[in-house]
């Protein structure tokens, strides 16, 4: 895997970024930048240290499809840590086999560091080179969502 990073400065704070990204007043905030990756982007769980979640979307067939995940780190406003571990098709989890193993152990890391009301948001990814291309040209398309959302 290689690991990506992408960096982006809002204009607000750490506080109203962290809750806007993960959606915790409102789920939709964190659907609205995720739907650059996605149009039907959503997770279902929550962003407590330790728990499950899953990273949901259809496709273009109205297949479910997604991440299973566990969130490894959640330092309110400061840092979350989410472990990729698994996928799912449909209602079904995956987590053995050849392809979770290209990718399963993989994490993607946020970090928010804020500066007299402006907050910078590192999001570090570790990414399979399938991915890699779109990584590069969704990232920022999600991350400028994220800061018209905050701003």
């Amino acid at each position: 895997m290689i690991r990506l990073q992408f960096k982006i400065e809002i204009k607000a704070s750490a506080q109203k970024v962290y809750e806007a990204m993960l959606g915790l007043n409102n789920k939709k905030t964190y659907e609205n930048w995720t739907s650059a990756f996605n149009p039907t982007s959503t997770y279902e769980g929550n962003w407590e240290k330790g728990s499950k979640i899953y990273f949901v979307g259809v496709d273009e067939t109205g297949k479910r499809g997604g991440m299973v995940s566990k969130i490894e780190d959640n330092q309110i406003a400061k840092y979350v840590s989410i472990l990729h571990y698994g996928f799912l098709d449909g209602e079904t989890e995956i987590t053995t086999g050849e392809q979770v193993e290209k990718w399963a152990g993989g994490f993607e890391n946020y970090s928010f560091q804020e500066n007299d009301g402006l907050t910078t948001l590192t999001v570090d990814i570790d990414a399979v080179e399938d991915y890699l291309d779109f990584f590069n040209k969704t990232y920022p398309i999600a991350l400028d969502k994220l800061k018209e959302i905050c701003e």
